[in-house]
């Protein structure tokens, strides 16, 4: 990823934060009242960006949006920050159109958040995409920004070869390349714990998960297709390995 770029664009912050969040603050209009109305969310993106639910009717919130689709997601990436307030958070707001039927974005979110399989075939559970229409980026001291959906959302013209060929690389690597994608979580992104799997895969990077931990692996070029994709995956994992190399060098000597 390259950091002068995520400084410096405000459409790609707030697609980093999209992509890098598993959860949302949730604002519905009340049904009965219109009053503002904020719930939890668990949320996946689509290679585009955009967001997707998978909320049941017995919810308030799902109720709220059949009346009223506009909705606002807040995406919060100030956790961990000695001053939360210099952390960046974007305010996403669009419109939620139900998507049900849509198989591989239903396989995606389940990826996603394995525990929602259980919820999948119920009838009372919906998938829904949220169309962005705008969002409000605060990303430390004077950076606030209004930005336009056609900034924030990622073209995915050229990218849907990698959409259908999602899950065989996703399977693949969980698969047969176990000790790689530990070795992203490890070398590349610092994290701790055995057990890393990959859940899916975009234009910019994949996703990878552990127990309810989640961590992104941003690519540094993007990918259009399977191919590009194992190139791309085949030359971090040669990094990975190579700082693990270092690392054992350094030990030893």
């Amino acid at each position: 990823m390259d950091e002068a770029k995520q400084q410096e664009d405000p459409g790609f912050t707030i697609r980093r934060l999209l992509r890098e969040q598993p959860r949302a603050a949730l604002g519905t209009l009340l049904a009965e009242t219109g009053e503002p109305y904020v719930s939890l969310a668990m949320v996946t993106v689509d290679h585009d960006a955009e967001p997707v639910l998978l909320i049941s009717d017995l919810a308030d919130h799902t109720r709220n949006i059949r009346r009223d689709p506009r909705v606002s997601l807040l995406f919060d990436g100030t956790a961990g920050l000695a001053v939360a307030l210099t952390g960046a958070r974007a305010s996403v707001q669009g419109r939620a159109v139900c998507i049900d039927g849509d198989e591989r974005l239903a396989r995606r979110y389940v990826a996603h958040h394995p525990d929602a399989e259980l919820y999948l075939g119920f009838k009372d559970f919906h998938l829904f995409k949220v169309r962005i229409e705008k969002a409000h980026l605060v990303a430390g001291f004077g950076r606030i920004h209004w930005v336009d959906a056609e900034k924030i959302r990622f073209d995915t013209s050229g990218t849907a070869a990698l959409a259908a060929a999602e899950a065989e690389i996703v399977a693949h690597m969980n698969e047969d390349h176990a000790d790689a994608v530990q070795l992203y979580a490890e070398r590349l992104l610092g994290r701790t714990g055995g057990g890393w799997k990959l859940a899916g895969v975009d234009p910019e990077g994949a996703d990878l998960l552990r127990e309810g931990e989640t961590a992104r692996l941003w690519f540094d070029k993007p990918v259009h297709d399977a191919e590009s994709c194992r190139v791309e995956l085949v030359r971090l994992v040669k990094r990975a390995r190579a700082m693990a190399e270092e690392a054992a060098a350094g030990a030893s000597g």
